[in-house]
């Protein structure tokens, strides 16, 4: 495929993608309609249809790109130290996020589709949490259920951050959160619960 074609192409998915994040503010996908997609993209229905099958098909498409970006930063910075890979692995899901803003908020937002986010939950658990749970055996119980509060709390973070138009810079998103989580694995999994 010549670089003309492909940058095209690359341009037409771009405009697509703006158009779904767009009609996602104000409705969920299956109340979309390819017509309202197409006019709102200012592109052919043919040009829609070279591209993806039907709006489900779109959806699928931008979330398996978005889980396979997650998906690579997971595997590029395993979790063998959180100190040193944590930071790093956060700041390039920030990044990821940043970068595809405008989708991101839509499929986190009350419209989107709360089937990708647990999906995202489901990778962390087997990639991350596994690793938790074979370093430290004897905190199965704590580190269970810290990993549940800071993915909750992960969630709420960025679902703000998305929603207020990403203010703030990936990297210092990424560092609060780093720290947030490391203050929660330092203080809040150190220590057996006290009894009353």
């Amino acid at each position: 495929m010549d670089e003309t074609k492909d940058r095209r192409i690359r341009r037409t998915r771009r405009q697509i993608r703006r158009a779904l994040a767009q009609l996602m503010q104000q409705k969920s996908a299956s109340e979309i309609t390819v017509k309202e997609l197409v006019d709102l993209a200012d592109i052919n229905r043919s040009t829609f249809y070279l591209h993806y099958s039907d709006i489900f098909d779109l959806l699928a498409a931008v979330e398996q790109e978005l889980f396979d970006e997650i998906y690579a930063a997971v595997h590029t910075h395993p979790m063998s130290s959180f100190e040193q890979e944590g930071l790093a692995f956060i700041e390039e899901v920030f990044s990821i996020l940043y970068d595809n803003r405008e989708i991101c908020a839509a499929l986190v937002g009350p419209n989107g589709d709360m089937a990708f986010l647990h999906r995202i939950e489901r990778m962390m658990e087997e990639n991350v949490l596994q690793k938790l749970r074979e370093d430290f055996p004897e905190r199965r119980s704590s580190i269970d259920y810290g990993f549940a509060f800071c993915t909750t709390g992960a969630v709420g973070l960025i679902k703000h951050w998305l929603a207020g138009g990403c203010a703030e810079p990936p990297r210092e998103m990424a560092r609060l959160t780093h720290r947030m989580i490391r203050n929660m694995m330092t203080h809040g999994l150190a220590q057996p619960v006290p009894e009353e």
